[in-house]
């Protein structure tokens, strides 16, 4: 995977930009949301008005916040496809690209939205057994659609045909039963133990600065790793879609990684 760790040092830079627009647009929401008290989801027993009035806030906040994440991973993409083809990307190639898929970006960002939309209406609305549907139908979704982002960037396909493509690809691959084999996040828990070591060590001392100055350095260290595991994400993501649409793995992947990650 040298070729990913390679492609993820410049566009790095792009989860960065991707996190500060999202969290803006998180207080742009949450603050007229918590100053009128309507943050909380709507009883059984509410209006249609406060019902209607909730999950549009909600519906609109999904659309705004799919719509950054997916372009800002749209452009990671672009930029990995171009590494793993022999080039040599930079984060304004990779913005370059994503913005010349908008209109397709747009249209995923409202599909992603009405799915997770839904999802959360049968998790607020259900009992513990409607839950775990609901979070059953997730993982499904999250499987199904995994190659979505790739196949939008490098083969510029609406939203639906991304959707059947990534279905069809991933079946042909690995088959009809799927679940994911290698977890990033797994890795990357391991990875942000020494935070928390950081933080019991600034206790540890019994002094107030240096529990502070532990807690920041922490806090550095989970934002950067948070930054690469996004952008690594997106890179092994792209992989197992050239993987998957070319039978031959990219330069710098080896196949029994790739065929190992989905079974």
């Amino acid at each position: 995977m040298l070729a990913g760790a390679e492609a993820g040092q410049k566009p790095v830079g792009v989860p960065l930009i991707s996190g500060i627009c999202c969290l803006l647009l998180l207080a742009s929401f949450a603050v007229p949301l918590y100053t009128t008290g309507n943050w909380q989801p709507p009883g059984h027993d509410a209006t249609t008005q406060r019902q209607v009035a909730y999950y549009g806030t909600l519906f609109a906040f999904y659309v705004c916040n799919y719509f950054i994440v997916v372009f800002f991973n749209a452009a990671i993409v672009a930029c990995a496809a171009i590494r793993l083809g022999g080039g040599n990307p930079t984060i304004a190639d990779g913005l370059r690209a994503a913005a010349s898929r908008l209109p397709v970006i747009a249209g995923w960002a409202l599909v992603s939205a009405t799915v997770g939309l839904v999802l959360r209406i049968i998790e607020d609305r259900s009992d513990k057994i409607g839950r775990i549907v609901a979070g059953l139908l997730g993982m499904a979704w999250t499987i199904v659609s995994f190659l979505v982002v790739p196949i939008l960037v490098v083969e510029n396909k609406g939203p639906i045909a991304a959707l059947k493509d990534s279905a069809i690809l991933l079946k042909k691959t690995w088959g009809e039963q799927l679940a994911s084999n290698f977890s990033f996040g797994m890795i990357f828990f391991l990875l942000a133990i020494p935070a928390f070591g950081l933080i019991l060590l600034g206790i540890h001392l019994g002094s107030g600065v240096a529990l502070m100055a532990c807690i920041g350095l922490a806090v550095i260290y989970l934002i950067v790793l948070s930054l690469i595991q996004s952008a690594l994400q997106a890179i092994f993501q792209t992989a197992l879609y050239l993987y998957a649409r070319d039978g031959q793995e990219p330069a710098g992947f080896h196949a029994e990684v790739l065929e190992s990650a989905l079974r």
